[in-house]
C-alpha cells in the first residue's frame, strides 16, 4: 500500500499546532465539501482531507503516526509495523450521513485498525458524533533506529577502551511534537575495530510507543588520519624511507607498528615500491591484520663538496643506467 503524508494533505508543516492543523483542515473541508465543491475531484479529497484530520487533530493518534518517522514520502510504498497490545483507545466515528467521508484508507487501517465508519468529519458543523461504530484500537510501536558516528584514534582502535559520547536525541511528546534532549553514554570500543564498522548499541535508539521496545542505537567508527599508518581494513600500510646502501647491500632496521618495534631485515636489492609483509601486526581480530611495509629509497643530498665527489666516483665506477629497459 502507499504512504499517505497527512501533514501534506492539509498543507501543514510537521510542528504545526494543533490550532493551525484545525484551521487548515476547516479551509480546505470547505473547499472540497461534496454539497458545495464544483471540483471534479471533490468528494475523494473530502475524505483524504478528513482522514488527515482525523489523525493530526487526535495528539495520541499523531504521536503513533509521527512515531514511524519522518523519512517517508507520499506514494511510497509501505510496510506497516508490527501490531500488538499496550495502545488502548476507544474512538467514535460517523454514521456515514451526507457528506461523510466514507470508509477510511488501507493505510490508515493498517495502522490503527480496520473496519471503521466515515470519518465523520463536517466543515461547517465540526465532526458529527453520532451512535456510529466503535472500535478498540490497539497501536504498539518499536523506536526507531539512530546511527551517530564516533572518531577515534587508531591506537584506540588497536587497542580498545571507553569513550564518553554526548548526542542530541529527538523526543516527542504526547501532542506528537519534538524537542532535542542531550544524553552522556558511556561506549565500550572494541579492540581491532575498523574504519566504517557499526557498533550496535541495543535499546539506545529512540523510544518506542504504547509499550512498545526501544530501537538501537548504531555508532559508524571514523578513523583519525595518523601520521605514520594508513589502514586498508585490519591491515595496517607503513612508507618506510631506507637509505641507497640499505637497499643495495640488505640491512636490519627497525620498524614501528602499533604494538611496539620490530626489527626487519630487508634483503639486498630492494628497491623503492618492494612490499614486505609483517604477520599479526595489524588490527586485532579472528583472524588479525599485517603490516604491509613498503619500502621507499631516499637518496642523500649532494650539499657539501665531498658528497659531490663520493656520487661522481659512484657515476664513474658504476656501469648502472636506470633506463636501459626503455631502450633507444
Amino acid at each position: 500500500m502507499e504512504y499517505k503524508d497527512y501533514y501534506k494533505t492539509l498543507g501543514v508543516p510537521r510542528d504545526a499546532t494543533q490550532e493551525a492543523i484545525k484551521q487548515a483542515y476547516r479551509k480546505l473541508a470547505r473547499k472540497f465539501h461534496p454539497d458545495v465543491s464544483k471540483e471534479p475531484n471533490a468528494e475523494a479529497r473530502f475524505k483524504e482531507i478528513n482522514e488527515a484530520n482525523e489523525v493530526l487533530k487526535d495528539p495520541e493518534k499523531r504521536a503513533a503516526y509521527n512515531a514511524l518517522g519522518n523519512q517517508w514520502r507520499a506514494g511510497q510504498e509501505f510496510r506497516p509495523p508490527p501490531g500488538g497490545g499496550g495502545f488502548h483507545r476507544e474512538f467514535h466515528f460517523g454514521t456515514g450521513g451526507p457528506g461523510d467521508a466514507g470508509g477510511f484508507s488501507d493505510f490508515f487501517s493498517s495502522l490503527f485498525g480496520g473496519g471503521f465508519g466515515g470519518a465523520g468529519g463536517d466543515a461547517f458543523g465540526g465532526a458529527r458524533r453520532g451512535a456510529g461504530a466503535r472500535r478498540e484500537e490497539m497501536f504498539r510501536q518499536r523506536g526507531q533506529d539512530q546511527t551517530a558516528h564516533v572518531e577515534i584514534s587508531l591506537e584506540e582502535a588497536f587497542a580498545g577502551g571507553t569513550r564518553e559520547l554526548r548526542l542530541e536525541t529527538p523526543v516527542q511528546d504526547g501532542q506528537g511534537y519534538v524537542s532535542s534532549q542531550t544524553r552522556t553514554l558511556k561506549v565500550r570500543i572494541p579492540a581491532g575495530v575498523s574504519q566504517g564498522r557499526q557498533i550496535r548499541l541495543a535499546g539506545q535508539g529512540q523510544p518506542g510507543f504504547g509499550g512498545g521496545p526501544a530501537g538501537d542505537l548504531y555508532l559508524e567508527v571514523k578513523l583519525k588520519p595518523h601520521r605514520l599508518y594508513q589502514t586498508d581494513g585490519r591491515d595496517i600500510l607503513l612508507h618506510l624511507p631506507i637509505a641507497p646502501w640499505e637497499a643495495a647491500l640488505g640491512a636490519s632496521v627497525q620498524v614501528p607498528t602499533l604494538g611496539g618495534t620490530v626489527t626487519l631485515k630487508i634483503p639486498a636489492g630492494s628497491q623503492t615500491g618492494k612490499r614486505m609483509r609483517l604477520k599479526g601486526r595489524g588490527l586485532p581480530g579472528d583472524p588479525p591484520g599485517d603490516q604491509l611495509v613498503i619500502l621507499e629509497m631516499v637518496t642523500p643530498p649532494a650539499d657539501t663538496p665531498e658528497a659531490k665527489a663520493l656520487y661522481q666516483r659512484m657515476a664513474d665506477t658504476l656501469a648502472f643506467d636506470p633506463r636501459a629497459h626503455l631502450g633507444g
